[in-house]
């Protein structure tokens, strides 16, 4: 598809810099709306009063026309099959081509075992998700040993995530033996991990 996609932060380029780099970097061009302090954020209706900005989607057609708009937790990650459907309705002459391609990569995904890591603790989790640091660090302090899975990169393990969470790709999602916690909720996971002796 003819698209760009572009992220945008009232974060310091220097910020920005230094987050893509924990990433690993990415693939697409960061955008550093620090000065004049969330401008941009403020015009597009998504800058909150305590000086940052709601996390957000918009999809904006050649024309500068905003399509679409999705604004959601900052833990939450958005359905890429809902994003695709409305960059199809800007192209329609690329629509049936791209979702026969979409089409085989879910059905690949759909036919892969969704991964089961031979641990008691899975968080399945994003680079960029600010609760999986948090959980991390959580385990990480109470000694408990855990395996990641990055569903950004494991797709079949994402699917199996959206099955868990109503269709959302939220992270971080625990399974505990056997036990599906969504969300970084300390309560639960204390009562899950009872009985889970550390090293």
């Amino acid at each position: 598809m003819d698209t760009q996609v572009l992220g945008i932060s009232v974060d310091s380029s220097d910020c920005l810099y230094a987050w893509a780099e924990s990433l690993g970097g990415i693939t697409f061009p960061l955008l550093s709306d620090f000065f004049p302090h969330g401008r941009v954020a403020q015009l597009y209706g998504v800058l909150r009063p305590e000086g940052y900005s709601e996390r957000a989607i918009f999809v904006i057609d050649k024309r500068g026309v905003i399509r679409y708009v999705d604004v959601h937790p900052i833990d939450d990650q958005p359905d890429n099959e809902v994003l695709f459907a409305e960059l199809y309705k800007l192209e329609p002459e690329l629509a049936e081509k791209d979702r026969q391609f979409l089409q085989r990569q879910q059905q690949t995904a759909a036919a892969a075992e969704p991964p089961s890591p031979a641990a008691q603790v899975v968080m399945y989790c994003t680079p960029w998700c600010p609760a999986c640091r948090r959980a991390r660090a959580y385990l990480n302090e109470k000694k408990i040993p855990f395996v990641e899975v990055d569903i950004s990169r494991d797709r079949a393990a994402a699917a199996q995530v959206r099955q868990w969470a109503n269709g959302n790709e939220t992270t971080p999602t625990f399974l505990i033996n056997g036990k599906v916690i969504v969300n970084f909720h300390v309560e639960e996971l204390e009562e899950a991990l009872r009985g889970i002796p550390a090293p």
